[in-house]
């Protein structure tokens, strides 16, 4: 026999669409990617183009939708997909045109920023915003490029 649940007398439909709701995704695991980088301007060996795995955790506030969620984990997913391995790198710098002379160029995402952790969680979350429904109120991404450096905004 199937068991009927309802949230009348806890929540009326108005309140539970007038409430924020938080969507965590990747607390206790977090979505990974490979990219590479390097750091142009920096004097140490960031510098130099290396990779990591990324572990990205992101939390998405806003009111339900019609179909019960914050937001579809898929489209958090395809946002941070698009970095997967993708090598990061900052306008002006000269790998641009060689990995378009070798003909990569589809492997190269151009920031107009240093490609950081920092930069990379500021960025990752105003893409988000930008691709999410309007009941989405608030996204927040922490970018960890190794166990010691994490970077939320």
């Amino acid at each position: 026999m199937s068991q009927r649940i309802s949230t009348k007398g806890a929540l009326s439909a108005a309140e539970l669409d007038a409430n924020q709701r938080i969507l965590q995704i990747g607390k206790h695991k977090p979505i990974r990617i490979s990219s590479g980088h390097r750091i142009l301007d920096h004097d140490g060996k960031c510098s130099r183009p290396h990779g990591h795995n990324y572990e990205i955790t992101v939390e998405v506030t806003g009111k339900l939708t019609e179909e019960g969620w914050v937001v579809d984990k898929g489209d958090v997913i395809d946002v941070i997909d698009a970095w997967d391995h993708r090598f990061l790198v900052e306008e002006g710098d000269p790998l641009v045109d060689a990995f378009e002379m070798s003909g990569d160029g589809d492997a190269l995402v151009v920031l107009d920023q240093p490609p950081t952790a920092e930069v990379m969680s500021v960025l990752l979350e105003q893409r988000m915003l930008d691709a999410f429904p309007d009941t989405v109120s608030n996204v927040s991404v922490a970018v960890s490029e190794t166990r010691e450096l994490c970077a939320t905004y």
